[in-house]
């Protein structure tokens, strides 16, 4: 139960971020990309701040936690090539996120928008995952190991 109030927490944390932020907004992060043009650098700011934090907690954590607090083990993945899946996936994901100017965490946070356009693309990223976890094949699925 504990764990499950972190979490929402944890997410209402990140939306709140988000929209404070003006994350959610696709012409912000199409702004951003728009590096040839009307330059908007502020995702850049948004990213290195978070950047600032994870990155010493992370680390921090690995290398003085023998486990997470609210779980019994670290799970990372241990998968170090780079290969077709990766390469296509990275490609798929910066396609729509350019297209769509909105990415996955933030498109969740826009759902309360009542956008159509927000809707059709977490429709769509739905869609894409359960065909992905549905006919990927088993063998290629990520294996984890602890770190601690």
């Amino acid at each position: 139960m504990l764990i499950r109030l972190v979490s929402l927490f944890s997410g209402f944390l990140f939306g709140l971020g988000m929209m404070i932020s003006g994350m959610i907004n696709p012409a912000r992060v199409i702004g951003f990309l728009d590096v040839f043009g009307q330059w908007d650098p502020s995702l850049a700011f948004v990213m290195g701040g978070a950047v600032l934090v994870f990155a010493p907690s992370y680390f921090l954590f690995l290398r003085h936690q023998s486990k997470p607090v609210l779980a019994t083990e670290f799970s990372i993945s241990n998968k170090q090539q780079i290969d077709k899946k990766l390469v296509s996936g990275s490609l798929l994901f910066g396609i729509g996120w350019g297209m769509a100017g909105i990415c996955p965490g933030p498109a969740v946070t826009a759902l309360g928008s009542g956008s159509g356009k927000v809707l059709l693309f977490v429709a769509s990223m739905a869609l894409g995952i359960y065909l992905v976890n549905t006919y990927s094949d088993k063998k290629t699925k990520l294996s984890y190991q602890v770190q601690g």
